[in-house]
């Protein structure tokens, strides 16, 4: 693999948020939608996850937090794990069922799934708008061309894929920079050390979903930091 697959390093820098946000600014839109935003929250549930799954839930449930004053936000749950499995949630704005939903989930060995999890995605989005995809995960098996072809999908169809890779896999971290970059999302390295960012990142996904970006310049006035450099880069492209 060349060094032109801009391979990330193996602990997030400032430089890979910055790069995130930038990307997050140029996504487009949510198009206006009939009561609540939509978020579909996916996770890699197989075996080398077990350690981190607790707190990526925790995590989750607090994006309902930052959208209450937003009319809210319905959030699908999506895993896979083990021989195949493969199973979504319904669309809920209860924080509570889904943290209980993830916290019941024991992660089993098995092959990554990420392409069922953007045909999925792409398959609600033709039902009804979807404003992000988020999805977790350490590893990639899959055909990336193949993917690669339903993150592109995606794109045509407004739905950004927001990806937060975990650990330091290198053919992971290129599939995943592929889908993110043909989706229109972005993707960002997290670890253990860097779950605040993490949580930081996926509320400012969350208001986006749920509001679009003025809802995002709002939530950044009283948050600064991370998210206020993110709406700051918005509203420095609203020109264009």
């Amino acid at each position: 693999m060349s060094n032109g697959s801009k391979l990330p390093d193996k602990k997030a820098t400032g430089a890979q948020v910055d790069a995130f946000l930038r990307q997050v600014a140029a996504a487009p839109a949510p198009a206006a939608a009939e009561g609540r935003g939509r978020l579909m929250f996916a996770m890699d549930a197989t075996a080398s996850r077990q350690p981190t799954w607790d707190r990526a839930a925790h995590i989750q449930a607090e994006m309902f937090e930052v959208t209450a004053d937003l009319g809210g936000l319905d959030v699908q749950l999506a895993f896979y794990r083990g021989f195949g499995e493969f199973k979504v949630s319904n669309w809920t704005n209860n924080a509570r069922e889904l943290l209980q939903l993830m916290t019941s989930v024991t992660c089993l060995a098995g092959e990554t799934q990420l392409g069922k999890v953007l045909k999925h995605a792409r398959n609600e989005s033709k039902k009804r708008r979807v404003g992000a995809l988020v999805f977790v995960g350490d590893s990639f098996e899959e055909d990336v061309d193949k993917v690669g072809k339903v993150a592109g999908e995606l794109g045509i169809l407004g739905l950004p894929a927001f990806i937060f890779h975990e650990g330091s896999d290198p053919l992971a971290a290129f599939a995943f920079q592929q889908i993110a970059k043909l989706s229109g999302g972005a993707c960002c390295h997290f670890d253990s050390a860097s779950a605040d960012t993490l949580r930081d990142l996926l509320r400012a996904v969350a208001v986006y979903a749920a509001g679009g970006r003025p809802a995002l310049e709002n939530h950044a006035r009283g948050q600064g930091g991370q998210v206020k450099l993110l709406a700051d880069q918005m509203s420095a492209g609203k020109g264009g």
